[in-house]
C-alpha cells in the first residue's frame, strides 16, 4: 500500500502519470528536488521572447500545411506573433526546395529599366494577414538581374545538398542605388497594400549572416548593402523599425570582429546612401547550439548557444546608446541546419521528441538571465522552424509539425504562451548554476529547475528535467512550493500540463501505430489529437495554507511540465 497524500496513494498517483498534489500542512512523501516559487518576488515583466519563428522556404508560406500552422503559431500567445523568412527577393518561379524560395519581384527589361512584379510577396504576406502574424521582414536575396559577379559565383542557385548559399543569390549588388530603389519600392508596396500603421509594426531585417558565406561581399559592402536597404525603407515609411547585422554566433573571432565593426559603424559612420547618421532600431544576432551522436546517443550542446549569446549581449552592453535597443536573436536553435533531417545528421534524432522542447525551456530560462546580467534588453528568441511540405512524417527537420502533425516542441510554446504578467524569484536544489551551464551545458547532474510568472489573479510555473545527454534515467520526485498567494484567497484552482514520451507527443503515437508514412483518416486524427497540449490529470481546485500550496509530481527525464494557477 502507498503512502497516503491527500487521500490518494503515492503508488496510485505514479501509475496515473506521476501527479500529486496537496495543500501546505501535510507534505506526504520526501522530494529529492525542491523547488520554491515566491509569486510577490518580482523580477520585473514577462517578455514574451517566444513568440518568433522563421524558416528558409517562404513559399511553404501559402502551402497547406504552412497556413494551418501559422494560424496555429498565432493561436499560441495572446502577444502578437513574428514570422521571419528568407527568399523574399530572390528571383525565381515561387516553387520551394529545400533551402530556397524565391518571389521575382525584381528583374531588368531589355532596356536595362528595372520591373517589380510583387504578386508572390503578395501571396506570402496576405497569408501572413489572413493568419493574424507579423511580418519579420528580412531583406533578402539578390535578385538574379541585379546580381553584381563575383568570381567562382557564376551559377545563380545552387540545389540543396549542394551549399545553397553559393550561388550568386548572395553576391552584392551590381548597383547600390539601384538596390536601394528596389528595397523603397517594396516598402512602398507593403504601406500600400497593408496600411502604413500596420506595417509600422513590423520589422526589417537587413540580409542573414553576412559574416558567412550567406553574403560573398566583404564587410564594408554589408555596411553599404545596410546603408542602402535602410534608406529605402525609411524613405517609404519613415518611422520603420530597421536593424541587423543578422551575424553568426556571435562565437567565432570573425563573428564578433564582424557585430562590433557593424555597431561602430551605426554609431559613428555615415550612410553610404544618403550622408547621414545610419538608423539601428533593434540588433540581431544567431546563437546556435551543437549537439553531437556519443556512444550511440544524442548529446546536445546547449552550453555553446548560451556562450554566443552572453558574447552578443557583452558586446551589445558595450555601447551605452545601443545597450537599451532590443536585442531580437533572429535565430536561436540547438544547431544551424533545420533542412539537414537525421538521415543527413543522426544527431539531429532530438528534434522528434520531449527533448527539444525541455532543452528550448532552458534556454528561453538563461538567455533572460543573461540578458539581466547584461543590462540589455532581449526583446526576442527566435525559433527558425517551420515546416517541411512533402516530406516523410518525423523525418528529423527541424520543425514544428510534420505534414500536419504538430511535435511536442510546439507545446513547449503554447506552455510558455500560457504565461503572463512578471516574472517572479524561483529556486531549486535540483538547479544547475548558470555559469556552469555557460561554461559547460549540463553534462553531470540533470537541471531541474523553474520559470514563473504571476498575472492578475494566476499564476504559473514551467518545471523540467533535463541533460545535454538524452539515456534513459529514473525521473525525478519534484516538490514545488508556490508561496505568496494573495492574502484573502482560500482556494486555487491547478491545470497540469505535461510534455513526456506518453503525453503531449505525437512522435511516440505515430511509433506506436507502426511508423506509418500513409497513415489512415483514423489514424491521422488520432496523430492530430496527440500533438495538441495535454493536463497530465483532471484540473483540481487546492486549499491555500499561509499562502502557498505545495504540488508534488514525478518529472521523467526531457519531460516539461506547466503549473497553471487561477483564483
Amino acid at each position: 500500500m502507498g503512502r497516503w497524500i491527500d487521500g490518494v496513494t503515492l503508488a496510485a498517483v505514479l501509475l496515473t502519470g506521476g501527479a500529486c498534489i496537496q495543500g501546505h500542512a501535510q507534505t506526504g512523501a520526501p522530494a529529492s528536488v525542491n523547488v520554491r516559487v515566491g509569486l510577490g518576488k518580482s523580477l520585473g515583466p514577462y517578455t514574451p521572447i517566444y513568440r518568433w519563428f522563421g524558416y528558409d522556404e517562404s513559399n511553404y508560406t501559402t502551402m497547406q500545411y504552412g497556413k494551418q500552422l501559422l494560424r496555429e503559431l498565432h493561436d499560441l500567445s495572446p502577444e502578437p506573433v513574428y514570422i521571419r523568412a528568407h527568399h523574399l527577393l530572390t528571383s525565381g518561379n515561387g516553387v520551394a526546395e529545400l533551402k530556397w524560395s524565391s518571389s521575382n519581384v525584381f528583374s531588368l527589361d531589355a532596356h536595362g529599366k528595372p520591373v517589380y512584379d510583387f504578386t508572390i510577396t503578395d501571396q506570402t504576406f496576405d497569408e501572413y494577414q489572413r493568419a493574424g502574424v507579423r511580418p519579420f521582414v528580412e531583406l533578402g536575396f539578390m535578385p538574379k538581374d541585379l546580381a553584381a559577379e563575383v568570381p567562382g559565383m557564376n551559377e545563380y542557385q545552387v540545389h540543396y545538398p549542394r551549399p545553397t548559399m553559393a550561388g550568386a543569390s548572395n553576391n552584392p549588388p551590381k548597383d547600390y542605388a539601384m538596390w536601394g530603389e528596389l528595397v523603397r519600392k517594396f516598402t512602398e508596396h507593403l504601406v500600400e497594400r497593408y496600411g502604413r500603421d500596420r506595417v509600422s509594426t513590423w520589422y526589417f531585417e537587413v540580409w542573414n549572416e553576412p559574416d558567412i558565406v550567406y553574403w560573398h561581399g566583404s564587410q564594408v559592402e554589408y555596411f553599404r548593402l545596410y546603408d542602402y536597404a535602410v534608406a529605402g525603407v525609411r524613405a517609404a515609411l519613415p518611422g520603420a523599425r530597421v536593424g541587423g547585422p543578422a551575424t553568426t554566433g556571435p562565437g567565432s573571432e570573425k563573428s564578433i570582429e564582424f557585430l562590433e565593426a557593424f555597431l561602430n559603424h551605426c554609431l559613428s559612420g555615415r550612410s553610404a546612401a544618403d550622408g547621414k547618421a545610419v538608423p539601428l532600431d533593434f540588433i540581431s544576432f544567431h546563437p546556435k547550439g551543437h549537439p553531437e551522436t556519443v556512444d550511440g546517443h544524442v548529446r546536445m550542446g546547449l552550453a555553446d548557444e548560451l556562450r554566443a549569446a552572453q558574447t552578443g549581449m557583452g558586446i551589445v552592453a558595450k555601447y551605452s546608446r545601443f545597450r537599451h535597443l532590443p536585442i531580437i536573436l533572429s535565430e536561436a536553435d540547438p544547431e544551424g541546419c533545420a533542412a539537414c533531417s537525421v538521415k543527413t545528421n543522426p544527431a539531429n534524432a532530438y528534434r522528434n521528441g520531449p527533448l527539444y522542447g525541455s532543452y528550448t525551456a532552458v534556454a528561453m530560462k538563461a538567455l533572460l538571465d543573461l540578458g539581466d546580467q547584461s543590462g540589455v534588453n532581449l526583446t526576442g528568441m527566435l525559433s527558425w522552424s517551420f515546416e517541411f511540405e512533402g516530406k516523410d512524417y518525423f523525418e528529423g527537420f527541424r520543425t514544428l509539425a510534420t505534414n500536419g502533425i504538430d511535435k511536442p516542441i510546439l507545446n513547449v510554446f503554447r506552455m510558455v504562451g500560457l504565461m503572463s504578467g512578471d516574472r517572479v524569484e524561483t529556486d531549486s536544489t535540483g538547479r544547475i548554476p548558470l555559469g556552469d551551464m555557460v561554461k559547460s551545458g549540463v553534462r553531470q547532474a540533470p537541471d531541474v529547475d523553474a520559470f514563473a510568472t504571476k498575472g492578475a489573479r494566476q499564476a504559473a510555473v514551467m518545471v523540467w528535467n533535463y541533460h545535454d545527454d538524452d539515456l534513459p534515467a529514473a525521473p525525478a520526485t519534484v516538490q514545488v512550493t508556490i508561496a505568496g498567494i494573495p492574502a484573502g484567497v482560500k482556494r486555487v484552482l491547478l491545470e497540469h500540463y505535461r510534455i513526456d514520451d506518453t503525453h503531449s507527443n505525437a512522435y511516440t503515437v505515430w511509433k506506436e501505430t507502426g511508423s506509418p508514412q500513409a497513415p489512415t483518416a483514423e489514424q491521422y486524427v488520432r496523430l492530430r489529437q496527440a500533438g495538441q497540449l495535454e493536463l497530465l490529470t483532471s484540473p483540481r481546485w487546492l486549499d491555500v495554507d499561509q499562502g502557498e500550496v505545495i504540488v508534488e509530481m514525478e518529472l521523467p527525464r526531457q519531460a516539461t511540465s506547466l503549473l497553471r494557477l487561477q483564483w
